[in-house]
């Protein structure tokens, strides 16, 4: 096709069929785009709302974790309390994998195994310490899906824009270029078969005359 959106094209029928022909495809693929941006603005939603609930679970949990870890140091002393803290090993394992929405690639977290042995026994500690630390080893998990959602929220807002992009593009240059081509297209058409069927009428009348101005045999 050679329309270039500059008035270069060519005013023939071909390249009405063409441009015809290009604008269905800029509309479907409009249609196509509306759908994505709809399923993705409610997806985005669910995980803002996702979000939020663990947000607020995760300050919830913590909160009382650090309640109880308060009155440890009150009752413990803090260096018991860090003595403590110092002897857990890193024993958290997490996998991190990924779903595919709308060609996006969304990650999930997942804590496989959070087993935390307490090898404090022997120490004289509270009831508050191993409540602070169950609730903290307890807390963890919420914490990696948080930031699995919000990463995921990141990553759909950014495709989110790009197709809102590419939809504006469609609808306020590509397709209303596509349909003031047409429209100028078939004008200079539609001049065209009028000019020619003027000229048919006048050859005919010319022939007609002469036809007339012959003598009968």
């Amino acid at each position: 096709m050679s329309v270039s959106f500059g008035g270069g094209y060519l005013k023939t029928r071909l390249e009405l069929l063409q441009l015809k022909r290009s604008l269905r495809t800029a509309e479907r693929v409009y249609r196509i785009l509306e759908d994505k941006r709809d399923v993705l603005v409610r997806t985005l939603n669910e995980l803002i709302d996702q979000a939020q609930e663990l947000r607020e679970a995760i300050t919830d949990r913590l909160e009382e974790a650090y309640s109880d870890l308060a009155a440890a140091y009150v009752r413990c002393g803090p260096e018991v309390t860090e003595l403590v803290s110092r002897t857990l090993g890193e024993t958290l394992s997490v996998k991190v994998r990924s779903y595919t929405l709308m060609g996006i690639q969304v990650p999930t977290a997942e804590v496989e195994e959070a087993r935390f042995p307490l090898p404090y026994g022997f120490l004289e500690t509270t009831v508050d310490l191993d409540e602070a630390a169950r609730k903290l080893r307890a807390v963890i998990p919420e914490v990696c899906k948080a930031a699995a959602v919000e990463s995921a929220i990141f990553r759909i807002a950014e495709e989110l824009r790009r197709t809102q992009r590419l939809l504006n593009a469609l609808e306020y240059v590509i397709m209303p270029r596509y349909e003031q081509a047409i429209k100028e297209i078939s004008m200079a058409l539609e001049e065209s078969d009028r000019d020619y069927f003027v000229k048919l009428k006048h050859i005919k009348r010319v022939l007609e005359r002469r036809k007339a101005a012959q003598p009968t045999q």
